[in-house]
Order: C-alpha cells, then structure tokens, then sequence
C-alpha cells in the first residue's frame, strides 16, 4: 500500500493511498480518515460509497465528514467508485452513467468488462481485508452508507450481509437500479440482458426475495432533478413496508443531489451510525 498524502484535521489524519488490486487488475485509490485515538485501541468503520462520475475525492473535499468522524471515534473509508487504467474500458459512448466512474458496485459478467468491473468482490472482500491490516479497524463494528449509486451499493450490500453491517444508510439512492433507465443501462451493461441476474444487485428486489435488516435510514432532497426518474424512493418504501422494515425516509424540501445536501445531513447519518456501532 502506497500512502498518496496524509494531512492533519480535527486532531485525525486524513489519507489517500494506493494499491495493486488483485480484484481490478488496477491501482485502487482509496481515501481513510482515522481520529486521533489511544494506540492499541480499535476503531468503528464507516463505509462510504461515491455516487456516478465521482471518485473517493469528493466526498473527502466536500462531505464535510472529518469534524464527525472524530467526535465520535469513527474510522471514514472511502472507495474508487471503479477501476481505473488504460486498459480499462469505458462506456462504449463515453456517457457518464456507466464505464469509467460508474462501476455501479457489480461483479461484471459481460465483456469486456468482466476482467476489471469487479466492484461488489473489491468493496466486500479485498479493501475491508487491507483496512483490517493497515489501519486500527474493528471489523466486528462496521456500517455502511452512500450516495445516488454509491446508495444502491449500501442499500444492497447491506441488504446481502446483515450480520456483517450494523446499519445502513443513503442520501438519495438508487432503490431499485431494474425499474430505471440507469440500472437499465449498467446492468445489463455489465450483467447482460437477463434480468433475474440482475436482482441480487437491485435492494427493491432483494427485499422482495427475503433480504432483511432491522431498519434504514435515508435522506432524499425534493428538488433533486433524478427523483422521479432514477430515483423512485417511493418503490423501496412500499417494499420496506411490506416486509416490515423500519424505514426513516426523510423528504428534505428544497434540497437536490449535490454535496451541499449531503454535508448539510451527514452528521445526523454519522451520528445514526455511532449509535448502532457502539
């Protein structure tokens, strides 16, 4: 592992480092927050997951996350929302809502993206087996969170290993990727055209094929411009609803997709986190 840089804040170090993926086949780039503790002691994680066209640096630059992480004692990971390389291929368009920062937290299945597209086995497997070993992680005390795309990624994980995470959360998440146009585009992109492999990636479906957790907690902005197209809260709370899930689905007037609605409400999703992490 590679430190990229390390800086000082709110008594913490926030790092970015790299490293030669097995999983990828590419350098991942990654970014940690760890607050000042005592030496020896071991820290909650936080998972946090990037929305489409991002990378593990704007949640660091403007999710305003670190004054948080360090009240309460939590470690802050954030992932590549994709691989990255030359010899990585992008959306045969070069739209942004698949390829290249839009790996849509999927094993790919499909070439030619099936060599490096493995992002649901690099975010569960690889990368929490590094953050074990190199940084002062708990790895029984685990949440996971995140944004748009990165919210379907935690809203699935999270439905997958319920044992493993001890909350979830997102900020205006893709609840159900089989019944909009961009799950329509990447998984059959990276999963081909049959759509019952694309329910284990779609926490709508999950959920009506058993998956279980005892709550989640999401923020979604009201004037946010993919609400009725992309996002479709509505379809994760019947869902909930039906199999008896708690669900806090909090519908912030005036607010869109940005990181200026993510920051405004990410300490209430740290604080939420801390409470169930003990």
């Amino acid at each position: 592992m590679e430190t990229v840089s390390t800086s000082k804040a709110h008594g913490g170090i926030q790092g970015v480092y790299r490293h030669a993926s097995k999983t990828t086949g590419t350098d991942m780039t990654f970014a940690v927050f760890v607050p000042e503790h005592e030496v020896g002691t071991k820290l909650p994680v936080v998972w946090y997951l990037s929305g489409l066209t991002c990378t593990h640096a704007n949640v660091m630059d403007k999710g305003e996350y670190r004054r948080a992480c360090a009240e309460l004692g939590l470690i802050f990971v954030a992932p590549d929302t994709s691989p990255r390389g030359e010899d990585v291929p992008d959306d045969p368009d070069g739209a942004y809502d698949a390829g290249l920062g839009a790996g849509f937290y999927v094993d790919a299945t499909r070439e030619p993206f099936a060599k490096h597209y493995r992002m649901w086995s690099y975010v569960t497997e690889e990368l929490p087996a590094l953050i074990a070993a190199e940084f002062p992680a708990n790895p029984a005390r685990q949440s996971i969170m995140g944004h748009s795309m990165g919210g379907h990624g935690a809203l699935t994980i999270g439905l997958t290993y319920p044992d493993r995470y001890r909350a979830v959360s997102a900020f205006a998440p893709i609840g159900a990727p089989s019944q909009v146009p961009w799950g329509h585009k990447a998984l059959a992109m990276y999963l081909g055209d049959d759509r019952a492999g694309w329910r284990k990636h779609d926490a709508v479906a999950l959920i009506e094929e058993g998956a279980r957790v005892e709550e989640l907690f999401i923020d979604q902005g009201m004037t946010d411009n993919f609400l009725t197209e992309q996002l479709r809260p509505e379809l994760l709370e019947a869902a909930c609803a039906k199999a008896g899930i708690g669900l806090t689905l909090r519908r912030q007037p005036g607010y869109d997709h940005s990181y200026n609605f993510i920051s405004t409400f990410m300490e209430d999703h740290l604080r939420w986190h801390a409470a169930r992490l003990g």
